[in-house]
């Protein structure tokens, strides 16, 4: 019994498109870019809660909303869950978003992967976190992804001016940053 070449195409086709999904999935790995170190010491539960959302890189899945904050819980196996919320004025609506995150090694080192969308995840590092964790700063898993995050909607300018600096210093590209509106 012979083999059709439209079976043999449909195998090609499968094999690639396997291929593909594969590819696709291996490249979605998570790591922290170069040069960056995520907080160490780093403790999880002292992080859980609201954080507002005070400076970021603006992004597609964020672009128009202010008043930006994100809701972290931490559950029984040691992964989080994150639930990102903002306010759109052009639909005078409210966007919310959960997500989990989980631990890329230790739990008192702050890099985390993030996903919002079945299996695929993004980078979530801490690099720099106040010792009373009020501010935070997170660069993803490149430096095109930046949030500047405190407890409150709001922080002194001088200290504001202080942790761009500091992203700044750590390579991110400051004119691209912008100013989120609590």
């Amino acid at each position: 019994m012979g083999v059709s070449k439209g079976s043999v195409f449909r195998a090609i086709a499968l094999t690639a498109v396997a291929a593909g999904v594969a590819e696709a999935v291996s490249g979605c790995a998570v790591s922290v870019p170069k040069g960056i170190e995520p907080v160490t010491g780093f403790d999880a539960e002292r992080y859980m809660g609201t954080w507002y959302e005070l400076a970021r890189i603006d992004h597609r899945f964020e672009k128009g909303l202010i008043r930006t904050s994100a809701h972290y819980s931490l559950e029984e196996d040691g992964s989080v869950t994150v639930i990102n919320r903002g306010y759109s004025e052009e639909k005078n609506a409210w966007k919310e978003s959960e997500g989990k995150a989980r631990f890329l090694g230790e739990p008192d080192v702050a890099a985390l992967k993030v996903s919002f969308f079945g299996p695929f995840y993004g980078g979530y590092n801490v690099v720099s976190l106040d010792d009373d964790y009020q501010t935070a700063m997170v660069i993803g898993g490149s430096f095109d992804y930046f949030w500047l995050l405190s407890r409150s909607k709001s922080i002194p300018e001088r200290k504001f001016r202080q942790l761009l600096r500091i992203a700044q210093n750590l390579g991110v590209d400051l004119s691209r940053v912008m100013v989120v509106e609590q």
